[in-house]
């Protein structure tokens, strides 16, 4: 792996974290493959319940920091991604980190697996409770 790809995956994961701040779902949805998901509260979200999901999480700001990333070959990596989320109406934290896959594109890099976990007050690091979220009835 170069570092002009280890740059063009930090930027890729700058983008999540700024486009997911300011709510632009669209934007968002570019940083991932077509068939990329994400994972939290027990569950796996494929791109198409990807805004739902966002919809009803609360709002604030996504502070990610530098990512550690692993090549598994040339076209794929692997990372991990510390994250403090601060909640805009009441400043309450929550942190955890992301588990990510990445695959190399003609668009560039972008997220093929997002997975999120909670760090605790406990020090327990969970994947969040199910019920957080409820899909939508099909």
């Amino acid at each position: 792996m170069t570092t002009d790809d280890l740059v063009e995956i930090q930027q890729l994961l700058a983008r999540y974290a700024v486009t997911i701040t300011r709510g632009d779902i669209d934007a968002l949805l570019t940083v991932f493959t077509p068939d990329g998901t994400y994972s939290a509260f027990g569950d796996t979200y494929p791109l198409t319940e990807f805004p739902a999901l966002v919809a009803a999480a609360p709002k604030g700001l996504f502070l990610t920091g530098t990512p550690v990333i692993e090549e598994t070959d040339g076209d794929t990596a692997k990372g991990t991604q510390p994250l403090c989320f601060v909640d805009h109406a009441t400043h309450d934290l929550r942190i955890g980190y992301y588990d990510d896959t990445y695959t190399r594109t003609p668009r560039g890099w972008r997220l093929r697996t997002r997975a999120m976990t909670f760090i605790r007050r406990s020090g327990a690091h969970d994947s969040g409770r199910p019920h957080a979220f409820d899909r939508p009835a099909v």
